[in-house]
């Protein structure tokens, strides 16, 4: 609990719409707190640009001085090494972010319950910070559908993302709720109604402790 609300992890395979599930229960009142968008406004950090100039050179910067991200993807993806190293200088402060914007949204009696829509929410161990982690379960043929459409990725980019990842029956298993968000946009609606519901149920019977 954070100051009396719930949080709620969101987990699931690339590509099973994990996104348009948090903007769901952000209709139901959820604030939803966006690890990709802070680690995006990371990059804009003159001390994380001091990082990766030191580390890679001109070589991951646009003409335009800013980073360029898609050239930090391929080195990191391609060494598990440079990956650890600039999750270490990102992930500090996504989560510095993480804890200033829930501080922040907190009071408003509108919010029911925090979501965090963080991709790697098992492996940067946060499971322990929720109160419930909801699995967002997708066929893996509409998976692969949303990536290429979305991100422009070949089947074997997403298994080989997909693999840098925990298993998904290993997330899945470690999940209080799935969410099966396929092609029936209605049901997925009615399947985050009746979760955050149970969420709440569960939550409100016991005193929040508070983060």
């Amino acid at each position: 609990m954070f100051r009396g609300k719930p949080v709620i992890g969101l987990v699931g395979g690339i590509g099973s719409g994990k996104s348009f599930v948090a903007r769901l229960f952000a209709e139901l009142g959820c604030a939803v707190i966006d690890a990709d968008a802070q680690a995006r406004a990371a990059f804009d950090d003159p001390r994380v640009r001091q990082n990766l100039r030191s580390w890679w050179g001109d070589q991951v910067f646009r003409p335009d001085g800013q980073v360029d991200r898609s050239a930090v993807a391929r080195r990191v993806f391609a060494d598990e090494r440079e990956r650890g190293r600039l999750e270490g200088l990102i992930h500090p402060l996504v989560a510095a972010a993480r804890q200033r914007e829930m501080e922040k949204l907190a009071p408003d009696p509108q919010v029911v319950a925090f979501v965090w829509d963080t991709p790697l929410l098992l492996e940067a161990g946060l499971k322990e910070q929720c109160d419930a982690v909801v699995f967002v379960d997708a066929p893996p043929e509409r998976r692969l559908e949303r990536v290429r459409s979305q991100r422009n990725w070949d089947e074997a980019e997403l298994v080989r993302r997909q693999n840098l990842q925990w298993p998904l029956d290993k997330k899945r298993q470690m999940s209080d709720d799935v969410i099966v968000n396929a092609a029936d946009e209605a049901a997925t609606r009615g399947q985050v109604r009746a979760v955050l519901s149970r969420i709440l149920a569960k939550t409100t019977q016991k005193p929040g402790s508070g983060l």
